[in-house]
Parts: structure tokens; C-alpha cells; sequence
């Protein structure tokens, strides 16, 4: 292994992210020159070579028009990026694919080319190039192929450095941009300000606006949330979404890899919209006459001056925006810090706003636990052996 190449790999194995790499036709070098620096446990989760057609088809989950194509390869990295989010939840994770076709030991009609294709949540970028055919002799098409890997993951990686390609006189690598458009990568982005993921996992930038949601971090989601769902369908007579904001007032938007964690807990269960909303007055702005579903200790929240950044005077002009807007809410009982069950009707909501709040009876629902108390008692767990959306 030449030193540049060496050199890029240790700086791909120290990177703070992980991959699934996904070759056919080709790559395989590639893979074990990754393998052969140390560190690669750090890196590569897995590496898959389907490399009959009916292996490509099983793990793609269909049958390609092309075995050797930007589609197919993309495709690949798209599967390889959700085996690594599998793997590894909530890291930052990517999909690397390749399609090939090369000098074998039989001619070929065709063109000798390649496409290698890497996928994260914001999006699919595959490089392409035709070889020069009868140029080289298989070592040396593959030595392309695994400049092209190592290149295509540094810049996923967002490293700098790259090592030389190896390109005869009239050769040139084309590199497209295949799917910067995922509603995901767009809200991330600040592109788009909502979306909804329905219960099969499908994202739908015009879905029909809820009536009710359910507002939460969901870290985890627990038996409270669903409680919480149950009992606003009884009372509003419809159906209850969930509404999770990538954004928080005082901690770190979340990572596209830790979203998708928190999404497979509603997996065929239930709707949730993701928003960048990390107010309800924000929330408000987004859904005009929805029904928020929260707990005793949110509603006070919302009614504390010292909860507002302008204080009493910020706090009087955001509830005038969700009355404004026709939102209201319905509260729930909780258990508080105290350990006292706390009902709506023990709070002391100021005369001018109590007609923003309907309490749920404790008979009907009753949150005996949050979601920090989980993680806490999950990460005591592991050691021996609230937010305003709990």
C-alpha cells in the first residue's frame, strides 16, 4: 500500500463516523485495504458483496435495470446507509455503494466503468467515470476503483485530503448530486419547517394538518405518551398524532441519526410530525387550531414568566398567539419531582388564560413517570451492571 493511500484511511478510521461499504463488480480491494490499517473497527461496520445478480437483488429488494448504473449504485448506498443505521442508532453513520463492471476473463460489449455512490440524511452523491477500455489490465481498473472509495468516503467524512486517481488522457470522473432532496435533509437544512411521517415510515411533505398532537421529546417514549394519545382521541373524537421539534431552547438541535431513532418507536403505530418548532407558540404558527395534548408540569411551564426570555411581557404575547391561532390545550395529571400528583386544577394558572386549558381527569389518564426518569434509571442500569416535552 503506497503512503498517501495509508495516510488517508488512518485519516478516514479517525473520524467520528461509521459505514456499511457495499460493493459489486468491484471495490473489493478497496474494503481490504480499509481492513488492513489499524483502527478500521472504528469505521466499517460491515462490508456486503452481492455480487450474483440474485445475492444484488435480495439485498436491494428488487431488481435493478442495470447492475452498473448511478441507480443501482445509489440504491446500494441508500440500503447500506439504513443497515448502518441499524448497527449502529443514533451515531452518524453512512452508506457507501459500487457498482462495476471490469476487464474479466472473457471480452465485454460494453464500456469498462464504475460509479461509487455515498448516502447520509442529507442526501446521495455518486462519482462515475468510463475507463479508458483495453487501458489497463484488471489490478489496475480495481487500483481506480479503490481511489474513487477512499475519495468518495473522505469527503462524506469531510476530510480534506484525497489520494491521486490514476486517470488516462481522456478520462474524466463526473460527480452528481442524486438526492439532496429528502424531507429529512431539507428540514435539517432549515428548508422546509415541517413533516410528517406516517406510521409506515413514509415522509409526506402535504400531509392533511392533525387536529390533536402530542408534543414531546420522547426519550423515551413511554406508557404516558400513549396514555396521553388514547385519552385526547376519547375527548376530541379523532385521531391523535405525535409532534417532535429537532430544535430545543436550550440544548443542541438533534442529529439526523438520533431523529431516525426516536421515529422507529411510532413505527406502525402512530403519525408524528417533525417540526423546527421548539415553542408552542411556534407550534402554534404551524398548526392553527390544533389541540395540544400535554402533562401538568408543561402547563405551568407555559404560564411561569421566568420560562419566557422577555418574561411577563414575552409570556402574555405568546399565549395571545395561540388564542390568536384557536389552539388550546388539553392537561393531564403527572406525578412531579415532588412526587405528588399534580392536576390542572391545583395550578395556578392565571384568570386571563384558564380558558386555554382542559383538564383530563386522572380517571381517564394519569402519568406516573417521565421519560428522564427512564433514562435514568436505563443509564443506572448500565452503570451497574424534564423537559417541558417529557
Amino acid at each position: 500500500m503506497d503512503p498517501a493511500t495509508r495516510r488517508l484511511i488512518e485519516a478516514i478510521h479517525a473520524a467520528p463516523f461509521q459505514c456499511v461499504v457495499a460493493v459489486t463488480g468491484g471495490g473489493t480491494q478497496a474494503v481490504a485495504k480499509l481492513l488492513d490499517v489499524a483502527g478500521a473497527s472504528r469505521t466499517l461496520l460491515e462490508a456486503i458483496t452481492p455480487y450474483h445478480a440474485r445475492a444484488l437483488d435480495d439485498f436491494l429488494g428488487f431488481s435493478p435495470t442495470s447492475y452498473c448504473s448511478v441507480e443501482t449504485s445509489v440504491a446500494l448506498a441508500r440500503r447500506a446507509h439504513a443497515r448502518a443505521s441499524w448497527l449502529a442508532p443514533g451515531e452518524s453513520v453512512i452508506g457507501l455503494g459500487c457498482t462495476a463492471s471490469l476487464v474479466s476473463d472473457r471480452p465485454k460489449r460494453g464500456e469498462h466503468r464504475f460509479h461509487v455512490a455515498t448516502h447520509s440524511e442529507l442526501g446521495s452523491i455518486c462519482c462515475s467515470l468510463t475507463l479508458d477500455k483495453g487501458g489497463r489490465d484488471r489490478e489496475s481498473e480495481e487500483a481506480v476503483v479503490d481511489a474513487a472509495i477512499f475519495n468518495a468516503l473522505a469527503a462524506a467524512f469531510g476530510i480534506v485530503e484525497r489520494v491521486e486517481m490514476p486517470l488516462l488522457p481522456g478520462e474524466n470522473m463526473v460527480r452528481e448530486s442524486v438526492d439532496a432532496q429528502h424531507p429529512l435533509a431539507q428540514l435539517l437544512q432549515g428548508n422546509l419547517a415541517n413533516v410528517c411521517v406516517e406510521a409506515d415510515g413514509q415522509f409526506q411533505t402535504h400531509a392533511k394538518r392533525p387536529t390533536t398532537l402530542v408534543a414531546g421529546s420522547f426519550n423515551p417514549v413511554h406508557r404516558g405518551h400513549w396514555q396521553l394519545a388514547e385519552a385526547a382521541a376519547r375527548r376530541t373524537n379523532g385521531s391523535v398524532a405525535f409532534e417532535l421539534s429537532i430544535l430545543n431552547v436550550d440544548k443542541p438541535p438533534l442529529k439526523a441519526e438520533e431523529v431516525r431513532l426516536r421515529l422507529t418507536q411510532f413505527a406502525g403505530r402512530a403519525d408524528v410530525w417533525l417540526t423546527r418548532a421548539p415553542t408552542f407558540a411556534e407550534k402554534a404558527n404551524l398548526f392553527p387550531g390544533v389541540v395540544f395534548v400535554v402533562g401538568a408540569d408543561t402547563a405551568i411551564r407555559l404560564v411561569q414568566p421566568r420560562y419566557y426570555c422577555g418574561g411577563e411581557n414575552a409570556m402574555i404575547v405568546a399565549l395571545a398567539g395561540i388564542r390568536e391561532r384557536g389552539c388550546r390545550f388539553l392537561v393531564a395529571g403527572r406525578v412531579g419531582s415532588s412526587g405528588e400528583f399534580v392536576q390542572l386544577e391545583q395550578l395556578e394558572i392565571p384568570e386571563t388564560h384558564r380558558d386555554l386549558f382542559t383538564p383530563i381527569p386522572a380517571a381517564e389518564c394519569r402519568i406516573d413517570l417521565s421519560s428522564t426518569a427512564l433514562r435514568g434509571t436505563a443509564q443506572s442500569s448500565v452503570v451497574a451492571g424534564g423537559d417541558a416535552d417529557d
